[in-house]
């Protein structure tokens, strides 16, 4: 599996302006909502319910929303940049800039679990954190992301 296959270019947020881990999220969600047909307070909902369980923030920066939703039929994600960062209760306690978000059909754990380990494998490369906090675009963003996913 490799990120192409679930990040469309169009699913890229350079620039999220939200303050909040819940304002970040529902930026989010909106755009995913939008190109799929869904609703966007339920994808916020299923984001902030698996919240709950235990922050996604992973550390250095980086946070990794996630949820599964009934009746989506296939993997989607959206990634967004804060500049500003936002407090996310990560481990490390450092604010989170750089977000992936994915969801998953309910009855997908072999595929969602995939997607996980290959989003979290990449952004503990410090160069692309750095490169991506530098980027001037959406499609460079995205051009990034790529590149660092075909290193394997």
């Amino acid at each position: 599996m490799k990120i192409q296959d679930f990040l469309q270019p169009q699913a890229v947020v350079a620039e999220l302006t939200g303050t909040t881990a819940a304002e970040v999220l529902a930026e989010l969600c909106r755009p995913v909502a939008q190109a799929n047909g869904l609703d966007a307070a339920r994808l916020v909902q299923v984001l902030l319910d698996r919240e709950r369980l235990g922050s996604t923030g992973v550390g250095d920066g980086v946070a990794i929303p996630h949820g599964k939703l009934p009746g989506l039929p296939a993997l989607v994600a959206i990634f967004g940049r804060s500049r500003a960062g936002v407090e996310y209760r990560a481990a490390d306690g450092k604010p989170a800039k750089l977000f992936f978000a994915l969801f998953a059909p309910e009855n997908s754990a072999g595929v969602h679990l995939k997607a996980l380990s290959r989003v979290s494998r990449i952004f503990r490369v410090p160069a692309l954190r750095e490169a991506i906090l530098a980027a001037t675009s959406a499609e460079e963003i995205h051009r990034l992301i790529l590149a660092e996913d075909a290193r394997d």
